[in-house]
């Protein structure tokens, strides 16, 4: 199976977890989505009072650098580890 595949299998996988990970967890496995599927942050920054915006930004943008392989490789281990910690439904 190829790495773009192995990938989307994992974002498929992600929706079947049996609870909703923590705050933490959900931020990096956007930001690994984010830089494999479009790669460094492009976006400006949010605004002071878009919290929610403003995190998933800076978790983003904490990616930068990174290969879309190598985000691919890493987001994949990390549904990996929340099917084995949380489960699947």
């Amino acid at each position: 199976m190829s790495l773009t595949e192995r990938f989307e299998k994992a974002a498929e996988e992600i929706k079947e977890l049996a609870t909703t990970p923590s705050n933490e967890d959900l931020l990096e496995i956007y930001a690994f989505y984010k830089q494999a599927t479009v790669g460094d942050c492009n976006t400006e920054k949010p605004g002071f009072f878009d919290f929610k915006g403003k995190s998933k930004w800076e978790a983003w943008n904490s990616k930068k650098g990174m290969s879309q392989d190598e985000a691919k490789e890493k987001y994949i281990s990390k549904v990996a580890e929340l099917i084995e910690s949380i489960g699947k439904k």
